[in-house]
């Protein structure tokens, strides 16, 4: 019988698909993730189903859609009913893991693995007021649990100069401990000692441990979300006059209302704690951090595949690489995720899987294809029987090159807006509740306007395209209910944005109304 293949699931919060040297992007260096697109098929089109941390993930890892498994924000019950990725390997006899920034709800994915090294316990951690001097600043990390990684850096002395998850000098401006700050420095911890390259090392001794039983490993890496601090060798590789994007000074009159409005909030540069406090140069130095922060996360990447390399396994192991959502990265010149549920800035991931002998090399795949596609198309390459609880499809015919397509259309919802997508259009719904009380859509044409710069939803030429996807997007919301998935009414007020103060997927329910009327 054929030795079973083991499974590297690489991973990253944040990502801009186009923030890759193999995706094209001038500047950012990204060497280790380029090798392993080389080395594999890189998808050009995938998008995440809900562009928050932690509802993308459990997308990618029930593969199910977030309208049925119901997490839509960063908190609420575990949906431990639901089987996951882990569930499906471990029952095949793999030796599971995962490490680095878990960011899923607690107590779903561990059940179902043999090895959980978590270096993000922060996330239920309370909160409290802090003053404006930095040694008390300092003192916030009182208020943290232990996790993993802390530990690590505690051991070496370090604890305190941990900035992945905040910075300092934020909670020394702004007194509080609630908030990561948006702008941009380099570590004070060295290359070796960050998150990623603990996450690296943590990864590496599971690979040294695996023994002769296949295994299936997750490795998350934590940037590149802020914070935006990478250590100093990746800070260096740019520098503060990076050229903003094309469209860093439109002027969003034809946008949803909320895009406008978050930009005139960040252009306060109330964020901004470093001189100079202008807004070019905050946000030209946001960026500096975001390209170094991806460059890190890369070397790490680098990391674990060279440890796989050393061990011998790469032949006999399906590497996958994604992230959960994509990041503004100034386009429109915004700077992090929300509110861009429709924008393909955001719900666009970078997606490669390389699989030496059995996938092709060096080839592009330009499918629709979404991340609760992961987990049928690995059990599809290792040979397991598909899940029944997944609602994705198996990548396998796409990747190779055997058929075009597995989906006409890539559908992304959040709590606050739907999209839909195909390979040339993108159609973005608000519902009324988000919009003064009547829908607002969005259109654009990707052949013609890849930043997403003219919104067609209004052009007389463009109504039956309009009025098509809006089709698709009812009848994907009507075909894709399981009826078996349960969403507890929460509240009837609709989130504004990610960062709002309710997170819950039930904020798009009407008490007393069928639920599927809120998504057209």
């Amino acid at each position: 019988m054929p030795q079973q293949p083991n499974i590297l699931f690489l991973f990253s919060d944040q990502h801009h698909a186009g923030a890759l040297g193999c995706a094209g992007h001038p500047r950012v260096r990204t060497p280790a993730l380029d090798a392993l697109a080389a080395r594999g098929v890189r998808c050009a089109r995938a998008f995440a189903q809900s562009p928050i941390c932690t509802p993308s993930r459990v997308c990618y890892f029930s593969g199910q859609y977030a309208l049925n498994h119901g997490y839509y924000g960063l908190d609420g019950a575990p949906p431990l009913h639901i089987p996951s990725l882990f569930t499906a390997f471990r029952g095949a006899g793999y030796r599971t893991g995962m490490v680095g920034k878990i960011h899923t709800p607690p107590g779903w994915l561990s059940r179902d693995c043999d090895l959980t090294r978590d270096g993000y316990g922060h996330e239920y951690a309370p909160v409290r007021d802090l003053s404006l001097t930095p040694p008390e600043a300092l003192g916030c990390w009182e208020e943290f649990p232990r996790d993993d990684y802390s530990d690590y850096l505690t051991g070496k002395g370090l604890r305190t100069e941990r900035d992945d998850l905040f910075l300092q000098e934020w909670y020394a401006a702004h007194g509080a401990c609630a908030g990561q700050g948006l702008d941009a420095r380099p570590s004070r911890l060295g290359p070796d000692d960050t998150f990623e390259a603990w996450t690296a090392a943590e990864a590496g001794r599971f690979l040294e441990e695996a023994g002769d039983d296949p295994f299936c490993l997750w490795v998350s890496f934590p940037h590149p979300h802020p914070t935006y601090a990478p250590a100093a060798p990746f800070w260096e590789l740019y520098d503060d006059d990076l050229p903003l994007p094309p469209s860093a000074h439109d002027d969003l009159a034809d946008r949803h209302p909320t895009l406008r409005a978050e930009r005139e909030r960040q252009r306060a540069v109330e964020w901004a704690v470093f001189e100079p406090r202008d807004w070019n140069a905050a946000r030209r130095r946001v960026l500096r951090g975001y390209y170094g922060c991806v460059s890190q996360m890369d070397d790490a990447v680098g990391r674990v595949l060279a440890r796989l390399d050393a061990l011998g396994l790469r032949e006999n192991t399906i590497v996958v690489y994604a992230s959960d959502h994509g990041d503004f990265m100034l386009e429109h010149g915004l700077i992090e995720k929300a509110p861009g549920i429709g924008s393909r800035a955001v719900t666009q991931v970078p997606m490669l899987w390389s699989w030496p002998g059995h996938l092709p090399e060096g080839e592009t795949c330009g499918a629709l294809a979404e991340s609760v596609d992961v987990l049928p198309t690995l059990c599809a390459l290792a040979g397991l029987p598909a899940p029944d609880w997944t609602d994705g499809h198996d990548l396998t015919g796409v990747l190779a090159g055997d058929t075009d397509a597995v989906r006409d259309v890539a559908v992304t919802e959040g709590p606050y807006a739907h999209a839909v997508h195909t390979r040339r259009y993108t159609l973005v719904h608000y519902p009324a509740a988000m919009s003064g009380g009547a829908p607002f859509t969005e259109l654009f044409d990707h052949d013609t306007d890849p930043g997403e710069r003219v919104n067609l939803a209004a052009d007389p030429a463009y109504q039956d395209i309009v009025h098509d996807l809006r089709a698709h997007l009812l009848d994907w919301t009507y075909t894709h209910r399981r009826k078996t998935t349960l969403l507890p009414l929460l509240t009837n007020t609709p989130t504004a944005a990610d960062g709002a103060v309710s997170h819950a997927a039930e904020a798009l329910l009407l008490e007393g109304e069928d639920w599927r009327r809120n998504y057209l």
